[in-house]
């Protein structure tokens, strides 16, 4: 709880492109009603902090922040996105969800056709609280699934019943909301592929336009890695997590789902995440709460992590800045391959070098970049290629 802060300024041209990039806001929950155990997020339960924080104080923390952040930027543009993400967001209700969105409007402002999106657990939301959030201004809700199989949320210690997520995006459609995501988690050891098809299934049962799925990481210091650790489980097999991701491709392609980022699959253009497609195109975001990263310019930072910590330093004056860097030339670089090439539009061939371009037709003769993609100037990845991602990235990039 006594994590130090650094003073922190935003260099002057940092600040000058702001409002010629993409301006989003990201807004970190830590709270959770209880931790599941293959998470390492920056979370809190109830007990975990006892009356060292709260969402009140948490909420005016927030506030603090916001406005003080507002002030570095001089005059920020309105958010063309805003993204509550946690933890579990939607354990503050409606009420409190529509405070955050407040706050975010008063600091900011939100572009005319702003996409506000909250995550949201199954099991903490109900008709009254999607009609609630529509009316506070949100025009998008993700909601954790991660498996329609008991067995399998068992093993990720999630609390909510395999129904539940279905029922939740169609009370959120009901609702009004156009955009929903379901997530997914795939190669949780014991699941089958069975269970995996079944999970899809379910997905699009519930007729939603946006689906991620991503592979279980162990992750160091979870429950699940000391379970690992132990022997009680085994971990994820990498042969199993690339036959499951073709599985989850082929079925959501069937039915209309198209993956425009590795781990993401929309309906339509209008049914992409906007926030996070500023995040992979080299967009500025400011990061509010515990934890929380933020971009500007080229320039990154990171908050302090303990909620008490965070309003105790903002109710100081001061932002609860827990570190930053200036990233160089070769970092914004590493970064726009490293991203850009993840989505379905791919990487303009001019963003590499010589010898970078030289390994793109290499990994066309390899099968990992689309031959005709290449010739009309991008790297664009191919089926293969998207289950070896990040082995392009480091040849395209270490050439």
């Amino acid at each position: 709880m006594g994590e130090s802060t650094v003073s922190f300024e935003l260099p002057p041209a940092a600040v000058r492109g702001v409002g010629s990039r993409p301006f989003g806001v990201y807004v970190h929950v830590p709270f959770c009603a209880t931790r599941c155990g293959y998470c390492d997020f920056n979370t809190y339960t109830a007990g975990e902090l006892g009356t060292a924080a709260s969402p009140e104080s948490w909420l005016d923390g927030l506030r603090r922040e916001l406005d003080l952040a507002a002030q570095l930027l001089g005059a920020p543009p309105a958010a063309d996105t805003v993204f509550v993400g946690g933890g579990t967001p939607s354990l503050l209700g409606a009420d409190g969800l529509g405070h955050v969105l407040d706050a975010v409007r008063a600091s900011f402002g939100l572009a005319s056709d702003a996409e506000v999106t909250t995550e949201s657990n199954p099991e903490s939301t109900s008709p009254e609280f999607f009609a609630g959030l529509r009316e506070a201004g949100y025009t998008r809700v993700s909601l954790g699934m991660q498996s329609a199989a008991r067995h399998v949320l068992t093993v990720l210690d999630r609390v909510h019943t395999p129904g539940r997520p279905v029922r939740a995006a169609a009370e959120a459609r009901a609702a009004g909301f156009e955009h929903v995501n379901l997530d997914l988690i795939y190669g949780t050891p014991g699941e089958r592929t069975e269970d995996l098809r079944a999970s899809v299934d379910a997905v699009l049962d519930a007729g939603v336009d946006h689906v991620s799925a991503y592979a279980l990481i162990v992750e160091e210091g979870t429950a699940l890695a000391r379970r690992v650790r132990r022997g009680e489980i085994p971990a994820p097999d990498d042969d199993v997590l690339a036959e499951r991701y073709e599985v989850i491709d082929s079925m959501l392609s069937a039915a209309g789902l198209r993956w425009y980022e590795v781990s993401n699959w929309a309906a339509s253009t209008q049914a992409r995440c906007r926030h996070n497609l500023g995040y992979w195109l080299g967009g500025d975001w400011w990061g509010a709460g515990p934890g929380a990263h933020s971009h500007v310019g080229g320039v990154r930072w990171w908050n302090v992590k303990h909620p008490a910590r965070y309003s105790s330093v903002l109710a100081d004056g001061a932002l609860p800045v827990a570190g930053h860097e200036r990233l160089s030339e070769d970092d914004v670089h590493l970064e726009r391959v490293m991203l850009e090439l993840r989505l379905a539009e791919g990487l303009p061939l001019d963003a590499l070098d010589a010898g970078g371009v030289e390994e793109a037709h290499r990994a066309v003769a390899d099968g990992l970049l689309e031959r005709g993609a290449l010739a009309d100037g991008r790297a664009v990845l191919t089926d293969r290629g998207r289950l070896l991602a990040d082995a392009v990235v480091r040849r395209l990039v270490t050439s």
